[in-house]
């Protein structure tokens, strides 16, 4: 997705950093302005998180909403609550899959079938973009804690590199 939504930012490398922290983040454009979810936030904030000044924010925002493909996808975004850091303080289990290549095929298919049938509920799963990401990871969060039995059954999946149960 970000391959795609680059091509506008071209000549722009500051604004295509703001652009894709936001795209991460799922900040969306709205009317001129930057929100996490219903909450507004200013472009010094978005700046200094994506090491710009707030000019290069309110540059982006606007590129955003001059090119309908970009506003398309801005205006839609929304962010999520990730567990994975939580998941230990509530006593769920976390699944990282470290993949051989993101891009390959039925590798979180594979893998919440075995964690499914060894009676373990998914509470979440987040899939890291292999265009945003360099290296791109699956978390799974479970009800409870993994047992160790599963790690085997979890390496053999197709596209797993390596494991780590947190």
């Amino acid at each position: 997705m970000w391959k795609t939504l680059a091509i506008h930012f071209g000549r722009y490398p500051s604004q295509a950093r703001v652009a894709k922290l936001m795209l991460e983040y799922g900040l969306r454009v709205k009317e001129g302005r930057i929100y996490c979810g219903e909450i507004e936030l200013a472009d010094v904030a978005v700046g200094k998180a994506a090491s710009v000044d707030r000019r290069i924010v309110r540059s982006a925002v606007e590129t955003i909403e001059a090119v309908p493909e970009l506003k398309a996808v801005y205006s839609k975004l929304h962010p999520a609550a990730l567990f994975n850091d939580v998941a230990p303080v509530m006593g769920w289990g976390t699944i990282e899959i470290i993949p051989d290549n993101a891009q390959s095929l039925g590798i979180v298919a594979d893998v919440t079938t075995v964690v499914t049938s060894a009676g373990l509920a998914i509470r979440q799963v987040n899939v890291g973009d292999p265009d945003l990401t360099a290296e791109p990871r699956l978390y799974l969060i479970t009800e409870r804690p993994v047992p160790a039995e599963l790690i085997p059954r979890l390496k053999a999946c197709r596209g797993v590199k390596s494991i780590l149960i947190h």
